[in-house]
């Protein structure tokens, strides 16, 4: 029996949580003796929120729903920032799927799906790591979505820029510690902050940094300067997680904190920012001192990015709906200048016409033949991936 509203791995590598539509197509062809080797093109019409790129996330899963399956994948490296359109404002190709199409039409719902989400949650992380001016970020946003795919909003908040998570499944996915101290509840069952402060400090490993929680019961800048002369250089900082209701100005409110602490002699300690924390919001207090901000909802529930996938070829030849471009095709990236240019797959381009850099040919063969190509980044090195490219982009 199922307990929890989740479809198994089986089902998911099977087409349990396909549309509908699919299995009846594959049904109707292996009826009617068709099965015809397609390209199937993974492409974005539009970006949501008017953003201006996005990161690509969630090829990870995607090679692992095709595993076993007799088809090969060329894909963007997951990491890759990208624009929905080239140079001159043709689609470009984010993944390629090359192979007979009733060998896979029952993952393509799950294809999307995989890309969709995770792609929307890492580009609004590194939009939100962009709006921090290089200032510590970490993701707080699991306990507003469905536990399942905790891991995943983790992982894809990670590559986006993030610094670290606040998850147990997602840390140990990544090959982190999980970041986070202490929540309200620990302090009210105490009832005193400082004897709360002070447990915290006698149970927990000496490794956790000591980060006081200093909005409970009192003023942000009284409990942070009683968490200061409580636990004195043991205190690695505070953290300010008062709800919007009774915020005000937050930004002058760290500038109160910052000022009391340094009049004191505590100059080392650090403030951190959470609660309803957006990318306007972060943006805004970065120009303050805040080193660090803990950002939930915001990103766990970014928008989805709109990946369709589109036959683009069928047996050699062009072929393709209304409204998407025909053939086989490859996205090329100036390695000088960034510029983007979308050519069918049987061109191969040399310099930039813009600035004559070197072109890069960015969608690369990982699987073959239903097996995975090449040894896997770490997702430390896919993050590392990213912040090297946000030098590029803007927040529009």
């Amino acid at each position: 029996m199922r307990r929890f509203n989740i479809a198994t791995d089986e089902e998911i590598r099977s087409g349990g949580t396909s549309d509908i539509y699919y299995p009846r197509t594959r049904e109707v062809l292996e009826a009617k003796g068709i099965d015809k080797k397609v390209v199937a093109e993974v492409t974005v019409g539009k970006l949501p929120e008017e953003w201006g790129w996005g990161v690509f996330c969630g090829l990870d899963e995607v090679l692992t729903l095709y595993e076993g399956l007799p088809v090969d994948i060329y894909a963007m490296p997951e990491g890759t920032i990208f624009p929905t359109r080239d140079a001159r404002g043709f689609r470009l190709p984010q993944m390629v799927v090359v192979g007979k199409y009733n060998s896979f039409v029952n993952v393509e719902t799950a294809t999307v799906g995989l890309l969709c989400q995770a792609s929307g949650v890492a580009t609004s992380a590194a939009r939100v790591k962009k709006a921090a001016k290089n200032k510590t970020v970490f993701a707080f946003g699991i306990r507003r979505m469905h536990p399942a795919i905790a891991p995943m909003l983790d992982r894809s908040a990670y590559i986006g820029g993030f610094d670290g998570v606040s998850g147990v499944a997602g840390a140990k996915l990544l090959g982190i510690e999980p970041t986070g101290t202490m929540p309200h509840p620990l302090i009210l069952l105490f009832g005193d902050q400082k004897a709360a402060w002070k447990a915290f400090d006698e149970v927990v490993p000496k490794n956790v940094q000591r980060i006081a929680l200093v909005d409970t019961l009192c003023d942000e800048k009284f409990e942070s300067i009683m968490a200061a002369e409580v636990l004195g250089k043991k205190l690695y900082g505070v953290r300010i997680d008062t709800p919007g209701s009774r915020r005000g100005d937050l930004l002058e409110i760290v500038r109160e904190v910052r000022w009391e602490l340094d009049a004191r002699g505590f100059k080392s300690v650090k403030i951190f920012v959470s609660g309803g924390l957006d990318e306007k919001s972060v943006l805004k207090l970065a120009e303050g001192p805040v080193d660090g901000f803990g950002v939930g909802t915001s990103v766990a529930n970014a928008p989805t990015i709109d990946f369709s996938m589109d036959v683009v070829e069928v047996e050699g030849r062009p072929r393709t709906k209304r409204g998407k471009y025909s053939g086989r095709k490859q996205a090329w990236r100036c390695e000088k200048c960034n510029r983007w240019i979308t050519a069918l797959h049987s061109e191969k381009l040399e310099k930039c016409d813009a600035c004559g850099g070197r072109m890069r040919p960015m969608l690369e063969k990982v699987l073959a033949n239903g097996a995975i190509v090449g040894k896997a980044l770490l997702p430390r090195q896919t993050r590392g991936r990213v912040l090297e490219q946000l030098g590029h982009y803007v927040l529009e």
